[in-house]
């Protein structure tokens, strides 16, 4: 008897879809290394985003108008310290917790070149990235 033949089922053409996805690739590919360079500052008073992961207790070094380091660790938090101690001790914290967030309190009136060598000091001691605490604008 007449038995109808079963078609088969329409396949949808998929290498237009191929080609955009490669262009995407490639666009993407040459974009990430542009995004990538230099570092994000944000100056003492500044419109800036949160820091999207937020630790309870971030390492937060501050750095006084006279260049004096100190370190949210230990029980004398008021203790003046040096460059070196500060990058052992964030070593140290770095080695039992790599994902701790780093963040450097800085007075407005500190040289620039001091915080720039504070970040170089803590980058040198694990810290993936280190942050810049600011205050939103008035």
């Amino acid at each position: 008897m007449g038995r109808k033949k079963h078609r088969p089922m329409s396949e949808i053409n998929v290498v237009p879809y191929i080609d955009v996805m490669l262009v995407l690739l490639v666009i993407f590919m040459v974009t990430a290394p542009l995004l990538m360079q230099g570092v994000k500052v944000d100056l003492p008073e500044a419109n800036s985003d949160p820091v999207e992961n937020q630790d309870p207790e971030p390492l937060i070094v501050s750095i006084n108008d006279k260049g004096e380091l100190f370190l949210n660790l230990g029980a004398d938090q008021k203790q003046v310290l040096s460059l070196a101690t500060v990058r052992d001790r964030v070593g140290v914290v770095m080695r039992r917790n790599p994902d701790k967030p780093v963040m450097v309190w800085g007075d407005r009136n500190v040289p620039y070149g001091e915080v720039v060598v504070l970040m170089t000091a803590l980058q040198d001691a694990g810290a993936p990235s280190v942050g810049l605490v600011t205050e939103p604008p008035q």
